[in-house]
């Protein structure tokens, strides 16, 4: 299925849907991530790895899911947030999309190992990624936020 279809198929769906900009959904996101992302840490500092990398990912998804709601977009997908981010924003998703790979093979497979020094590393990815969307966050004007918000929906009508 072509990502334009599997984007449509998600907004008939309703996993997808244009909703009113909300800053205070936008908030509760950015916090979501930061709890996480500290999770990860004392996770993998005490060696729980799998779970480390799992928290990592998660903070990367609730910032995106924080700039989606800043324009007016929900989406209770995450293929198709992280199709989004590159859709709509233009911004490179590939960070993120390891992430997702990394996590839920950490989480729903027992024969995948990780070591410390790759937990490091996503950690440090994460944090690189939500910087990244943070300060995009918080340079979007009004214009900005209504002219991505008209991408999302023309792409999720095609």
């Amino acid at each position: 299925m072509k990502k334009s279809n599997f984007l449509a198929k998600l907004a008939k769906e309703k996993k997808i849907q244009i909703v009113e900009p909300s800053e205070d959904v936008k908030d509760a996101y950015i916090q979501r991530s930061a709890e996480s992302m500290v999770s990860a840490k004392t996770l993998a500092g005490i060696g729980n790895l799998k779970d480390a990398v799992a928290l990592a990912y998660y903070s990367m998804y609730y910032m995106l899911l924080a700039l989606l709601f800043k324009v007016g977009i929900k989406c209770e997908n995450h293929t198709g947030a992280i199709m989004l981010l590159k859709d709509v924003f233009g911004i490179d998703n590939k960070d993120i999309s390891t992430a997702k790979k990394e996590r839920v093979d950490k989480q729903y497979y027992v024969d995948f190992s990780v070591t410390k020094n790759e937990v490091d590393e996503m950690i440090r990815t994460a944090e690189d990624f939500n910087s990244q969307l943070l300060d995009f966050i918080e340079k979007l004007n009004r214009g900005d936020a209504e002219r991505f918000r008209n991408n999302a929906m023309i792409l999720l009508s095609s």
